[in-house]
């Protein structure tokens, strides 16, 4: 029932006509906008004090150059047991569906891979002004999830928070799990 909602919001929103004389700025083209270099923190909630942890993470966006697909590397310094953490993500974008799909592989792990469905809630000021929200139906922990991922970009900063509502636990409430917090360093 959620995710047909969902599908029906984002499928209404993305077929309303643009604002008369407005550009049009498609998931595609913010998306490959944020080509570039990037660093900030991957910030988690902890749940007891309410407040949000963070650990010093630097992005690597690139586009290879059909305008669909991009390249993202990140690397998370986990402390000094763990280290650098490497994670490549392969993500291509297609307008008809309005989707984006994604392979991410990291050392000692499977290949993580799926497709959300890309909302765009607002007409985007700009290629540097947008909101796009990404949700899918996967596995988070150890059980089924909606997952919802909001990415808010303002000129040099860009914020992706991900939130999750379990399918199974009776209730309809998003949970924060972690969000992204950047800087652009070098466009």
């Amino acid at each position: 029932m959620r995710a047909t909602m969902m599908i029906g919001l984002a499928g209404a929103l993305l077929a309303a006509p643009a604002l008369a004389g407005a550009p049009s700025y498609e998931p595609a083209v913010l998306l490959t906008a944020t080509q570039g270099q990037w660093q900030g923190e991957l910030q988690y909630r902890d749940y007891q004090s309410n407040k949000w942890e963070g650990i010093p993470v630097k992005i690597t966006i690139t586009v290879p150059g059909d305008g669909l697909t991009l390249v993202r590397t990140a690397a998370f310094d986990d402390g000094p047991k763990v280290g650098t953490v490497f994670i490549t993500t392969l993500l291509i974008v297609d307008p008809a569906a309005q989707t984006i799909s994604y392979a991410s592989a990291r050392a000692r792990r499977t290949f993580e891979s799926g497709s959300a469905r890309i909302i765009q809630p607002a007409p985007a000021k700009d290629a540097q002004h947008w909101v796009l929200v990404e949700t899918e139906l996967r596995v988070d922990g150890d059980s089924m999830a909606q997952v919802r991922e909001t990415t808010t970009r303002d000129e040099g900063s860009m914020i992706a928070l991900k939130e999750v509502n379990p399918v199974d636990d009776g209730k309809d409430e998003w949970l924060p799990r972690n969000r992204t917090v950047l800087t652009l360093v070098k466009p």
